[in-house]
């Protein structure tokens, strides 16, 4: 390239977007990452909605965290919430199930009794998932069964053969497979209404403290009156019996609320009017297509477009806007140590409207529960993960313009309440300076190098702010991972409070509940995107960073120890876990985006395919293909807040971000790439053309 990369931008910019296609959504293969370690989820949802209706296998796992894998061929029923990739199970509540005949119980049974169970077992090569449809025919009762979906409505339609026995079975026990179900309800109203709720428990497990019941209210409503409705189990079934002829339809609509039974009730009112189920399936398609058409690309081929359309489609299913209809927009299930890296820098581009939402949501979680949020679900915080990882994300939102006047005040002041608390051994790193290993049980060192990045975005607010007395005091402690630095292997590991060394050390154990978190000492040396030069005088030179990197890169991709989260490996540079997820952009902040380029095609070449096993990691409620999509912008923000997107050689000829109001903002690939000039482009310079 001849020119500065920000020179070719702006030439970009004139030029004009890529063309567009009128139905992208075609273009989607959800069935992509739902085998392997992807956990997605396969079923019918809007962008953002508080449904997400699919089957739920019969198989219990980790690798059946969202409910379903491609490998599995028995569904116990069709469920109304699902996760997206995340790497433990949750949600799959109110589950319902069209039969016919007597010879089962209910339950989730086992394959080899068909007795045993209200499960069917079905073909592949019958399923069918689009963005906002699902049809699937369950061989066991000969119903053939599609779904769509409104934000919060899961509309059924259900082609029955002729049976005496036909019946709907409503499944308050089976939910997600670890989850404990704390409470439940079914009862009738009249011969077309049923209604109840399910309570159940949220990840709580380990070292999570106890946390209040995810509860789930449901009202549904059938297009054709039951016969009887009994209720058995305890009260955990309900089975909705109908007479129907060969061929017969029946639809189901099941409203639902994180709130309370009434909101369900109005959720359905709002959103499903009347019985065309296919006006429903083709105003979630049109939705989607809004959406997907945020992205236009040229002289991509087939698989790639369809990877490319399909990430941007996974990146939209969470989080989700659990609000009732009729209220303000409130999302949750966020996701935010996988997403502050990339899902949230990615909306900010694409979906400010969104990111603004989200920001704002977060906002009213941190009065509430004090703290910025950490993972919460269904509204609900869970504190799974570690660190501060929502701290990045607003600071994000205030850096760009996203809140003003009150709203950054609240954030700021959000923030220093959060990273001064005493809980999550942020008390042992005020007393010591850096979390001790011999006093706290796992993950010192992950803990340290997360809230030393969240520090730094604290600090950058309050520079912004003018805050100077605040300011020096988070720019110096964003500096605490320093304390753990080894000179003599030129490795971050943990320390006890005596400030020793902590043996033995194995830089390449990956083992759960080591000192780091899903990962090793290679990938944690570098978990410091916001201190990259005072890592670089540790090893000596910015030369000396460079040759670190080569080497990690370079190096066996054998680890010891297991944990499933370690995958898509090159050397120790881990794509399948977000940890490792900017240390390829590094080599473009230090001056060489030529092996930032190299590196990024090599990933899309090799770790994504247009397959069921084409995500080589968690999906991790769209971290993956965000990443995947600012790879192919040749575009990442490595620092984790202020909106440097750091610039590689974009992985298509052209590829632009298409606005509502006629903007455009497009990448053209060029001939090679310059380590002159600017490495990075900012957020205004993309917002502001």
């Amino acid at each position: 390239m001849r020119n500065s990369l920000i020179l070719l931008f702006a030439a970009a910019l004139l030029a004009g977007g890529c063309s567009l296609q009128s139905d992208l959504a075609s273009e989607v293969d959800p069935f992509i990452g739902s085998g392997g370690t992807g956990h997605v989820f396969v079923g019918a949802c809007v962008p953002w909605g508080l449904v997400q209706l699919g089957p739920t296998n019969q198989q219990i796992g980790w690798e059946w965290c969202s409910g379903y894998n491609a490998k599995d061929s028995v569904i116990i029923g069709f469920s109304h919430t699902h996760l997206n990739g995340t790497g433990m199970p949750e949600l799959c509540d109110i589950t319902v199930m069209p039969v016919t005949g007597d010879g089962f119980s209910l339950g989730r049974g086992v394959p080899s009794d068909l007795s045993s169970g209200h499960f069917s077992v079905f073909r592949h090569e019958t399923e069918v998932c689009e963005p906002g449809y699902y049809r699937v025919m369950l061989e066991r009762y000969g119903i053939e069964a599609e779904l769509t979906a409104t934000h919060r409505v899961g509309v059924h339609r259900y082609t029955f053969p002729a049976s005496e026995r036909s019946a709907v079975i409503f499944d308050m026990e089976n939910g997600s497979y670890n989850d404990i179900l704390k409470g439940w309800h079914l009862e009738a109203d009249g011969d077309r209404r049923v209604r109840g709720y399910r309570f159940s428990t949220v990840w709580n497990e380990g070292d999570h403290p106890v946390r209040p019941d995810e509860k789930v209210w449901f009202e549904a409503e059938f297009s054709k009156p039951f016969e009887a409705f009994i209720v058995s189990g305890d009260g955990k079934y309900g089975r909705a019996e109908f007479r129907t002829g060969k061929g017969e339809q029946v639809l189901l609509k099941i409203g639902i609320s994180v709130n309370s039974p009434e909101a369900a009730a109005r959720n359905l009112a709002a959103e499903a009017q009347g019985w065309n189920f296919d006006a429903v399936r083709r105003q979630a398609r049109a939705e989607w297509n809004s959406r997907l058409a945020r992205i236009g690309v040229e002289g991509a081929g087939a698989d790639d477009r369809k990877i490319l359309y399909t990430s941007l489609y996974h990146t939209m299913i969470f989080p989700n806007d659990i609000s009732d209809a009729g209220e303000e927009e409130y999302f949750s299930n966020l996701s935010l140590w996988d997403t502050y890296r990339a899902q949230m820098p990615l909306y900010a581009i694409l979906f400010p409207d969104v990111f603004r939402k989200i920001c704002l949501s977060m906002l009213k979680m941190a009065d509430t529960a004090v703290k910025v949020p950490v993972w919460p679900m269904m509204g609900i915080e869970t504190d799974c993960m570690i660190g501060s990882p929502g701290i990045p994300v607003l600071a994000d939102g205030v850096l760009k313009g996203f809140l003003s006047g009150e709203e950054v005040e609240a954030a700021f002041e959000a923030m220093k309440r959060s990273s001064m608390l005493d809980e999550r051994w942020q008390a042992l790193r005020k007393q010591y300076g850096y979390i001790p290993q011999d006093i706290s049980p796992r993950q010192s060192v992950a803990y340290e190098c997360e809230y030393a990045l969240a520090d730094w975005s604290i600090a950058q607010v309050a520079r912004k702010l003018g805050r100077e007395e605040d300011y020096a005091f988070y720019e110096a402690r964003c500096h605490s991972w320093m304390k753990l630095f080894d000179p003599s292997t030129g490795l971050i590991r943990p320390r006890d409070r005596e400030g020793n060394t902590v043996e033995p050390f194995d830089p390449l154990n990956v083992s759960y509940g080591n000192d780091y978190c899903e990962g090793n000492a290679w990938q944690y040396t570098f978990l410091v995107p916001h201190d990259i030069d005072t890592l670089a005088s540790l090893f000596g030179s910015r030369q000396a960073l460079l040759d670190k990197l080569d080497t990690l890169f370079s190096m066996s991709s054998e680890v010891t120890g297991h944990s499933s989260d370690v995958t898509g490996m090159i050397g120790q540079y881990v794509h399948g876990n977000e940890p490792s997820h900017h240390i390829i952009w590094l080599y473009s902040m230090l001056g060489h985006p030529e092996k930032t380029s190299a590196l990024t095609r090599k990933v899309l070449d090799e770790l994504y395919s247009a397959t069921p096993d084409g995500i080589c990691g968690n999906e991790d409620m769209g971290q993956m293909s965000a990443w995947y999509i600012l790879a192919a912008m040749g575009l990442y923000q490595i620092e984790p807040s202020g909106g440097r997107y750091y610039i590689a050689e974009p992985y298509f000829p052209e590829i632009s971000i298409n606005y509502p109001d006629g903007r455009s903002f497009t990448v053209r690939k060029s001939e090679g790439v310059e380590s002159g000039g600017k490495p990075y482009i900012d957020y205004t310079e993309i917002m502001e053309n």
